[in-house]
């Protein structure tokens, strides 16, 4: 079975992972300015990042092509239906 191979044998095209794995980036980003932005962190208090390293994906894509960017290293399984980055060094 290929990286990118549905355990039905269905290939799961390249540019549908590209979409998928920028879509995640996208919601992850968004998720993180929401929780930076909320009532506590006003811009007088010192701020404080966010902690949030895993989400639930965005559902327009099936699972399968979650799981096919975790076995390319793209993201990893944080359990419960939670992915995160893979940290590129």
């Amino acid at each position: 079975m290929s990286e990118s191979e549905l355990p039905s044998g269905n290939i799961v095209p390249p540019e549908e992972l590209k979409r998928a794995f920028k879509a995640f980036k996208k919601r992850l980003k968004l998720t993180r300015l929401d929780h930076e932005s909320s009532l506590g962190v006003g811009p007088l208090s010192g701020g404080r990042p966010s902690g949030i390293v895993a989400i639930t994906p965005p559902n327009q894509y099936p699972r399968a092509v979650w799981e096919a960017l975790v076995k390319k290293g793209r993201l990893k399984n944080a359990g419960q239906g939670l992915y995160e980055l893979v940290q590129q060094s």
